[in-house]
């Protein structure tokens, strides 16, 4: 990356950095270590709390696939790195909705063929019934037209986002790049030849003028079309169905709160906040809230309909509710599973800052 700044001999836009930190085929976060998640590693999600999360999913998507037509249905899952929440689902489905297990093509969209390694051996017992595409546009050209369920968990706040900050002297925004000084990475300003130059940046311009009068100078927030142009992708990649993601991110008119003044941008280590985005790419992970009303939008737009955005306690305690009624569908709530259930639902742990998107289209 120095090497690279060095040759082009001006900053380079902040998601070029976090795109290399994170997935550089050598370097890049995400390629270190299978481990970098759960209790030994930088950070927890759903996932590392135990098979709950895979469950509860299996019980709402064993509903939703006895509504699809076919005899083959598609599951759908990306960013699945070591493939542990599709084995949660695959080992649900057998033994509490089997005639429904039977119709899934598991397809997993993996760019990463480290991390693809990493998954077949978590899933060598379901291994006929799956298959790996590189990108959502090689799954479209193997699968056209198809009805299925697209999930995805806690991977879109780690797509590549531009970081923008407020002048309020010359009253417009600026990017933030990255450069070199004495050998290190440091924000430096970009020149943008125009608000087009970085997707969503004339929509920050055009926010109401007694908004911008007082916002204080350096206000900074991000900019995610990377994630937002891929959640399109997305939608059009089901002919019908349910579009399901899970993860932290924010609705538009909370990204400009007071405490936002920072922007959403972190990184973790140890499963604590670390120093400056900028430190030792590819030795932390790089996170940015999601901007859950662009992608509300993007699907909306190609005619799929938004069923649920809502705190994560609120729907998984809604599907816990709804197990108890058909206690012969779901796995004994003992006492592993309430803990579990409790981590994932108590405002104090994963049931506050994250959301869940869940869309649907019918068959046309």
């Amino acid at each position: 990356m120095r090497q690279e700044l060095t040759l082009t001999g001006h900053a380079l836009p902040f998601a070029w950095f976090m795109e290399r930190a994170l997935y550089d085929p050598e370097a890049g976060y995400y390629e270190q270590s299978p481990r970098v998640v759960g209790r030994k590693g930088d950070f927890y999600t759903s996932v590392s709390v135990g098979p709950l999360l895979g469950e509860l999913l299996g019980f709402q998507f064993a509903h939703w696939l006895a509504e699809l037509p076919g005899p083959e249905i598609l599951l759908i899952e990306a960013g699945a790195h070591q493939g542990h929440l599709a084995a949660d689902l695959l080992e649900f489905l057998e033994r509490y909705a089997p005639k429904e297990a039977t119709r899934i093509r598991l397809c997993l969209v993996e760019p990463s063929p480290r991390r693809r390694t990493w998954q077949e051996e978590t899933l060598a017992r379901w291994r006929p019934q799956i298959d790996w595409f590189t990108s959502l546009a090689e799954l479209r050209a193997r699968h056209p037209n198809r009805p299925g369920i697209l999930y995805a968990n806690e991977l879109l706040d780690a797509f590549p986002v531009h970081r923008v900050a407020w002048n309020r002297s010359h009253q417009h925004w600026q990017e933030l790049g990255v450069g070199l000084k004495d050998n290190a990475f440091v924000w430096q300003p970009l020149s943008t030849p125009s608000l087009e130059a970085v997707p969503g940046l004339e929509q920050l311009q055009q926010l109401p003028v007694e908004l911008l009068a007082v916002l204080p100078d350096g206000f900074c927030t991000e900019l995610a079309p990377a994630a937002t142009s891929w959640w399109r992708e997305a939608a059009q990649s089901l002919d019908a169905g349910w579009l399901v993601t899970l993860d932290y991110g924010l609705e538009a008119e909370e990204f400009l709160l007071p405490q936002r003044a920072e922007g959403t941008l972190r990184s973790y280590s140890r499963h604590r906040p670390g120093g400056s985005p900028l430190q030792g790419p590819g030795t932390q992970d790089l996170t940015a809230h999601i901007h859950w009303t662009e992608l509300q939008r993007e699907a909306e737009s190609v005619g799929w309909i938004t069923e649920h955005l809502t705190r994560q306690r609120h729907w998984l305690t809604d599907l816990m509710s709804r197990t108890l009624k058909s206690p012969t569908r779901f796995p004994n709530w003992d006492a592993a599973r309430v803990r579990q259930f409790q981590t994932l639902t108590h405002p104090e742990h994963l049931g506050q800052a994250f959301r869940v998107l869940v869309q649907r289209r019918d068959a046309r």
